[in-house]
């Protein structure tokens, strides 16, 4: 009786855990979001205070999201080694380190060193997070990775309000200092009891709808299949096409002369404008988790070649009915709610082929395709500037989702199908003729 019921109470101690590790990478998640989504709150005031231009001040921006994509693979590969805690109570300790270079910031130089700080520790946050959920939720991957990002998605919606109001009655000084502090502290509570997982703490669960690779692969051998890199064109294609859409959508709205025309939908009456970036702001939070949900169900490339069709014919919409306030709306959340996925489809699959081992480094490098693609975005603005017309940014966006959803469907499924075949109970250390079977 008590042998049968030890095992029982290590499950549910193992269930326990894991969600509760899951929900720590959220409200780590949750606290660096406004590094990202806030920053654009206190543009004008540094701009008001020293005139630097807001271009230059921009710059800032460039240099935290290089920083925190960028770093990520080596970030990542400090946490597969010496686990989460000590790494992202550091990431902590440089975010609130980071706002306040910010807010003493008297010289561009100054404020872009505060960015980088900033991303560098938003970067061991954001990759250790998902990294964690990938390690922890193997069955559940998409869901793990979809909530876990749709945290840095959304989570900057608790704190933009406040954010604002501090600018606006103490000064864009005080707000750096208050937040930054704030959200340094909670990362670093956050990290103190982080872990990664313990033998026995994870279910070892491949279902026929989403197949894994048995075995943990290192970066390095990551980087050599083939299927990794088509991972990679894909997700900066993904990224950059909704990306070229998405950033554009205040100069329509004003081409267009409908930012300031009132839309009222679902009780609620706002310029079309704000109402858009608002609507946008949660459905591109809500589709990280719903996407990934559905992948684990149906397969990651059927969810693929649903999603990425779908922001394709979103944008398509979008341009054609711009000129219509409640449309122009309804669209751009379409085309949000179809591109955020990529932010839990990709760590998923990258999981699924190459193993939790080193789930946090291979995803890292992964995600430098943001980083990639945010370089690339700015081609959309040459078409604008060489054409004079909106229409190509977006024929070229709608390519590139299609493609995407094609080559999901047509070439990764079976590529992964292929890859994880290969190596079915075989150790990645000795795959070829006299590969080792893994002992379970």
């Amino acid at each position: 009786m008590g042998t049968a019921a030890k095992p029982a109470a290590e499950s549910r101690a193992s269930a326990s855990a894991r969600w509760v590790q899951l929900v720590l990478g959220i409200v780590g998640m949750v606290a660096i979001a406004n590094l990202q989504y806030g920053w654009t709150l206190f543009v004008n005031p540094i701009d008001s205070r020293f005139h630097w231009g807001k271009a230059a001040i921009q710059v800032a921006f460039t240099v935290f999201v290089l920083a925190e994509t960028w770093l990520v693979p080596f970030e990542g590969y400090l946490v597969d080694r010496f686990g989460p805690r000590w790494l992202v109570a550091a990431g902590g300790i440089l975010v609130g380190l980071a706002w306040s270079v910010n807010a003493n910031a008297s010289s561009l130089l100054t404020l872009y060193a505060g960015s980088l700080i900033g991303g560098v520790g938003a970067g061991i946050v954001y990759g250790t997070s998902v990294g964690n959920a990938l390690k922890w939720f193997p069955e559940h991957r998409g869901l793990a990775a979809g909530l876990t990002a749709a945290a840095f998605g959304a989570g900057s919606a608790l704190t933009i309000v406040p954010i604002a109001n501090v600018i606006n009655t103490r000064g864009y000084e005080t707000a750096f200092i208050y937040f930054g502090l704030a959200q340094g502290l909670v990362v670093v509570l956050c990290a103190l009891l982080l872990r990664a997982p313990q033998t026995g703490d994870v279910p070892d669960v491949t279902t026929p709808k989403v197949q894994q690779s048995v075995g943990d692969f290192t970066p390095l051998e990551m980087l050599k299949a083939p299927v990794f890199w088509l991972l990679y064109a894909m997700m900066t294609m993904l990224a950059m096409g909704g990306l070229m859409a998405t950033a554009q959508l205040g100069p329509i709205a004003a081409d267009y002369k409908v930012a300031q025309v009132p839309v009222s939908l679902l009780g609620i009456t706002m310029a079309a404008l704000p109402f858009a970036l608002s609507l946008d702001r949660i459905l591109n939070g809500l589709t990280r988790p719903f996407f990934g949900w559905v992948s684990d169900h149906i397969g990651r490339e059927n969810t693929m070649l649903i999603a990425f069709g779908l922001e394709g014919v979103g944008i398509l919409l979008l341009i054609t009915f711009a000129h219509i306030p409640s449309l122009f709306v309804v669209f751009s959340g379409l085309v949000f709610f179809a591109w955020g996925e990529i932010y839990s489809l990709f760590p998923a699959v990258c999981g699924d082929l190459f193993g939790r081992k080193f789930a946090t480094a291979n995803y890292g490098l992964l995600y430098t395709a943001k980083g990639t693609a945010s370089l690339l975005v700015p081609l959309g603005n040459v078409l604008r500037a060489a054409t004079g017309s909106w229409m190509p940014i977006f024929v070229a966006a709608i390519a590139l989702d299609w493609i995407g959803a094609l080559l999901a469907f047509f070439v990764l499924k079976p590529l992964r199908i292929g890859w994880v075949s290969a190596h079915a109970g075989v150790s990645p250390r000795a795959v070829g003729p006299t590969a080792t079977p893994i002992r379970h």
